[in-house]
């Protein structure tokens, strides 16, 4: 499943694209991904100009004077900007059509698995970020609420496995199990340590190492999953750094001991037992 990252990699590679433009129309080509597709979209968004696009954990979200279009990309989806007359194939099913340098393009979701999502929240809703996909998350890791503090105060009651608490998304949105994984051996914390264990000091250096991860990972254009590719059909380069994930059986590199595997939450966990104790 595409992270914070993939999903921000994504929205800087649309967003030169979409903001300021006018969209032209929609095309879809199914009922709907995990959700049904808002009714009459085509007439809600045509003609109207794209104001800006933003992100709230792994949700995509694309604003309009009238509301937010909140798009998810699921387990398998991805997103691309591409010239309007690009015939669909099997797994495209859904395009937002607007004219860029003078010519049609269109915003294309593929999702070969159909578990993502393209939703409209209007003005007349209420506030975004009350959207029920959204009103739960907790803080942008990359954002200034964001820090050891709130790590150490939020978990003095959580006696679930500290990688377990990260992916819920209630304290600190958008650390998937990849970047989980590595921010957890950067700060040498082992995955299955009760987060109500961990001391201040510890929960300082593990959100240090998720802020610089996560930047990193932007930075290198996300990490190439199983179907995300970024905007323009590149792969990102963020897996040649990794330091345990999918690594198990390799050697550790900073002490040589073998990577384990473990299932956590039926997720797998990859770390060094040497270095995270």
């Amino acid at each position: 499943m595409p992270e914070l990252p993939e999903v921000e990699v994504t929205r800087l590679g649309v967003a030169p694209h979409l903001e300021g433009r006018t969209v032209l129309g929609v095309r879809t080509r199914r009922a709907g991904l995990r959700w049904p597709f808002p009714p009459a979209l085509d007439s809600l968004l045509a003609g109207r100009r794209v104001l800006g696009t933003g992100r709230r954990g792994k949700y995509l979200l694309i604003h309009f004077e009238h509301g937010s279009l909140i798009v998810h990309l699921g387990m398998s989806g991805h997103l691309r900007v591409l010239p309007a007359a690009t015939p669909a194939e099997k797994h495209d099913h859904f395009d937002l059509l607007f004219e860029d340098c003078g010519q049609p393009h269109i915003l294309r979701m593929t999702d070969p698995r159909r578990f993502g999502a393209i939703l409209w929240h209007g003005v007349d809703d209420g506030d975004l970020a009350q959207h029920v996909l959204l009103r739960e998350l907790g803080v942008e890791p990359l954002e200034d609420g964001f820090s050891g503090a709130l790590l150490y105060r939020a978990t003095r009651k959580r006696s679930a496995p500290i990688k377990q608490v990260l992916l819920a998304g209630d304290i600190v949105v958008g650390v998937g199990n990849i970047y989980a994984c590595e921010s957890l051996f950067a700060a040498a914390i082992h995955p299955k340590t009760a987060a109500s264990r961990i001391g201040r000091a510890r929960y300082d250096l593990l959100a240090a190492a998720i802020r610089r991860i996560l930047a990193e990972a932007i930075v290198q254009g996300g990490s190439t999953l199983r179907d995300f590719l970024a905007v323009n059909g590149q792969s990102g380069y963020f897996q040649q750094t990794y330091f345990v994930y999918d690594r198990a059986g390799a050697p550790c590199k900073v002490c040589g001991q073998t990577i384990r595997q473990i299932r956590q939450g039926q997720r797998s966990t990859f770390y060094c037992a040497t270095c995270q104790r």
